[in-house]
C-alpha cells in the first residue's frame, strides 16, 4: 500500500493583510460618502433659503425696472451713482420702494418660517428662524461695449455648520422694459 501526502495550501499572512487593507480602504471610502451625504442633508434648508433670497433680489430689480419706479441711471451700485448699496450686507426687509439693498431698506432682519416635526407648514409646531447669519450682495456692472445692457450678480453667503458657503446668481438686464 502506498500513501501519498498532498501539501495543503492556505492564505499567507501577507495575503490576509492585503485583503484587510483593500477592505479598509473601501470602508473609509463609504464612510466619506456617508459623511458628505449627511453634510448635504444638513445644509439643504440654508441652501434653499439662499437660492430663494438671491432670486428674490433679482426679481425685485426687474420688477422695479418694469414698473418704472427706478430709472436706468439708478440701476447701479451706489459707488457708480445708483441706488443699490455696495458690499455684503445683512438680509433686511425691503423698504418703501419694494427693492432690497437700497438706501431705504428696512431695519428688520428677514426671517423664514420652517415646518416643525410634522413637516407641514401652518401647524402649531412651525418655527421661525432669523436670517441674521445670512448676507447678500448685489453687484451691477455695465456690459462692455453696451449702454443698454447690464449684468446683475447677487451673492448670498450663509452658514453651514462652522463654515460659510456662497450662492451666486447672475442675470442680464436691459434698459428696455
Amino acid at each position: 500500500m502506498r500513501t501519498e501526502i498532498h501539501s495543503q495550501q492556505g492564505l499567507s499572512l501577507i495575503e490576509t493583510m492585503i485583503a484587510m487593507l483593500v477592505l479598509t480602504i473601501g470602508a473609509i471610502g463609504m464612510a466619506s460618502v456617508f459623511l458628505y451625504g449627511m453634510q448635504s442633508a444638513a445644509s439643504a434648508p440654508n441652501e434653499l433659503v439662499a437660492t430663494q433670497k438671491a432670486g428674490e433680489a433679482i426679481e425685485s430689480v426687474f420688477a422695479a425696472r418694469d414698473a418704472h419706479t427706478i430709472t436706468w441711471a439708478q440701476l447701479r451700485n451706489v459707488s457708480l451713482g445708483g441706488i443699490f448699496l455696495d458690499g455684503e450686507l445683512p438680509l433686511k426687509t425691503a423698504g418703501s420702494d419694494g427693492i432690497v439693498l437700497t438706501g431705504d431698506s428696512g431695519e428688520i432682519v428677514e426671517t423664514v418660517k420652517l415646518p416643525g416635526v410634522d413637516q407641514q407648514l401652518d401647524t402649531a409646531d412651525d418655527k421661525t428662524d432669523s436670517l441674521a447669519s445670512f448676507t447678500r450682495q448685489i453687484a451691477i456692472a455695465d456690459v462692455t461695449g453696451s449702454t443698454s445692457l447690464r449684468v446683475i450678480t447677487v451673492t448670498v453667503t450663509y452658514p453651514v455648520g462652522t463654515v460659510r458657503r456662497t450662492y451666486s446668481i447672475t442675470a442680464y438686464i436691459s434698459a428696455f422694459a
